[in-house]
């Protein structure tokens, strides 16, 4: 595929349903980049060089600067570590990695060798959680609730993986929730107990409700993978000055006493906006905030079995 002179070579590594929804729209529309080719077992696009894995890829596209890694968090260190070893910039979807330990070394690699990690959160690109922050720098925060409740067969269609281990299960999605307010609260979010229902027979979980704090504010989390009909994705934030609420993933933001602002999806295009920005600085961004919650939530959880589930 041709690109502009000075864009950056990239690899995208997974051509699944995220990458084709928004990857591709997002890198189509940046002209600092030019897709040059993809690692998928499944899957290839039209007139992009295509080959069976990472390792395959960076043997065979030698021009790659950068690579996009869209595949499950189980496995993805290798496909990073490889690819930093490389000399590649790297952009991870969230979750970013399965584990904190392998962030960490990856995070090390990238340092040594002189490349971008970017670890991207896409939701915290939705158009009102910008505003929600600078809203409430100056606010009393009193109290924040999470409801993050959708459809695991209309989201993740057959994916097996998301209910094994390493597959987050329903905080795959809670992940985004989490993504959001620890960047519009301005004290850390600390967990304090949480419960999981996993299917029997599966090792992640469907259900999930979490007891946390961010200074004097209690929040609270309740994610569920089996709502049917509308989706529910919204944060409700109680200030001294009344409610904040974000709805639909971010995208709707609510302020007392003013009509809802919303704005077009463009999470992704900033994403691939951001990552540009680091690869030409020479920095990285490496946020493991939400997925260290997620990470105590497995560790101090009560875990319930539940009915067994299939797709």
């Amino acid at each position: 595929m041709a690109g502009m002179a000075g864009a950056i070579r990239l690899g995208l590594v997974g051509i699944g349903k995220i990458a084709r929804d928004q990857h591709l729209p997002a890198l189509a529309a940046d002209d600092r980049f030019v897709l040059s080719a993809t690692a998928s077992r499944n899957a290839q696009l039209d007139q992009v060089a295509a080959y069976p894995d990472i390792d395959a890829m960076i043997a065979g596209a030698p021009e790659l600067q950068a690579v996009s890694l869209c595949t499950p968090p189980d496995g993805r260190y290798a496909q990073a570590a490889s690819a930093i070893a490389a000399g590649l910039h790297v952009m991870l979807e969230k979750p970013p990695a399965a584990t904190l330990s392998e962030i960490a070394a990856l995070e090390a690699q990238a340092r040594a060798k002189g490349v971008t990690l970017f670890t991207s959160w896409h939701s915290r690109e939705a158009a009102g959680v910008a505003p929600a922050r600078d809203w409430l720098a100056d606010k009393r925060i009193d109290a924040v609730r999470l409801h993050w409740r959708e459809d695991i067969r209309r989201w993740h269609p057959g994916q097996e993986w998301i209910l094994g281990p390493g597959g987050f299960g329903v905080f795959d999605p809670g992940i985004n929730a989490l993504s959001i307010v620890t960047k519009i609260l301005r004290e850390p979010l600390l967990l304090q107990s949480a419960w999981m229902e996993v299917p029997e027979g599966r090792a992640s979980p469907l259900k999930a409700e979490l007891a946390m704090r961010s200074g004097d504010a209690a929040v609270t989390a309740d994610f569920d993978f089996l709502q049917t009909g509308p989706q529910t994705w919204d944060i409700e934030v109680d200030t001294d000055k009344g409610m904040l609420k974000l709805s639909m993933g971010g995208s709707v933001l609510e302020l007392p006493g003013e009509a809802p602002q919303k704005a077009p999806d463009r999470e992704y295009a900033r994403l691939y906006d951001r990552f540009a920005q680091l690869v030409a600085a020479g920095d990285s961004d490496v946020d493991v905030r939400p997925l260290q919650i997620v990470a105590d939530a497995f560790l101090l959880g009560e875990r319930r079995v539940g009915e067994a589930f299939s797709f």
